[in-house]
């Protein structure tokens, strides 16, 4: 696969979309570039890239793009709480995931679901191949492993993100945290009944928010705690901004607005389940700023 970043602006005429450059050349002209791009960013300027996955319609590289601008510092660490889809019931509290080390790390009880990926990949990969929902269900759909549908485009078309920035962190010892986790669960046997699934998954002891949490405590912060996704994200913050641990440490909470595309129902917010977070909750909608 070749590792080339085409920039331009993102044009459409009539069917036909293409990236614009600087000196009139037409770039991925020919190439399919997926509709809920054209929605949002017709007329600005974009990165593209082509990945491993193949559209099953062309047979040819799925083509990501996303926004051209800056890279995010190697140095963040960003708790993304990922509201709740509407359409899984296992999705009722919302789901987080963690930025470190410039990778964004998703943790899932779905096997296919845990990995390490640019943040690029992790909001803005398109509706397309694998990573669409099937298109007689509008869900996830594993039946024909030769031709899968996953459910698992770009999380900002999805949700609603709520993002924790934190500076002053060791990222490379959380990173490497995360890559571990992820060495496990891939080392995992299948079971048999459910081979899809990771099978050491547990809703309150093996989640995506306990490996993150854990994550946090391995770096000596104890007192973080929670096992649900929207209640951990809340009390992390408090945590946070409310009572400085370190003075090299900066935190700011914002909000990343759902990219609405047909592909997707609106997101919606999970209940706060502690009582005390419910109180810090109303504490901390003082402190979202403006990403």
């Amino acid at each position: 696969m070749e590792n080339i970043i085409y920039r331009g602006v993102l044009t459409n005429i009539g069917k036909l979309s293409f990236l614009s450059g600087n000196d009139g050349s037409r770039q991925l002209e020919g190439e399919k570039i997926w509709s809920g791009y054209v929605t949002h960013w017709s007329g600005k300027k974009v990165c593209a890239r082509k990945l491993p996955q193949i559209d099953y319609e062309t047979g040819k590289p799925v083509i990501l793009l996303w926004p051209d601008a800056p890279v995010p510092d190697a140095s963040l660490v960003e708790l993304y709480f990922n509201e709740r889809l509407v359409k899984y019931p296992f999705s009722f509290l919302g789901h987080l995931a963690v930025l470190a080390n410039g990778k964004v790390f998703n943790f899932s009880h779905w096997m296919n679901e845990n990995e390490a990926m640019s943040p690029e990949e992790y909001f803005f990969r398109p509706a397309l191949g694998e990573f669409a929902p099937d298109p007689a269900s509008g869900r996830d759909n594993l039946d024909d492993l030769q031709k899968p549908y996953y459910d698992k485009f770009g999380r900002l078309f999805m949700r609603n993100i709520h993002v924790l920035k934190i500076s002053g962190l060791d990222t490379r010892r959380l990173s490497g945290f995360f890559f571990t986790e992820l060495e496990k669960i891939h080392s995992t046997p299948p079971d048999p009944k459910e081979p899809g699934k990771y099978r050491g998954f547990h809703v309150l002891t093996r989640s995506c928010d306990t490996i993150i949490r854990d994550g946090f405590q391995s770096l000596g912060f104890k007192k973080i705690s929670g096992i649900f996704p929207r209640d951990l994200f809340v009390s992390m913050a408090y945590f946070f901004l409310k009572h400085p641990r370190q003075p090299n440490i900066q935190t700011s909470l914002h909000l990343l607005r759902q990219l609405q595309v047909p592909e997707a129902a609106p997101s919606a917010m999970p209940p706060l389940l502690n009582p005390r977070n419910r109180l810090r909750h109303r504490t901390l909608r003082k402190k979202v700023t403006s990403p």
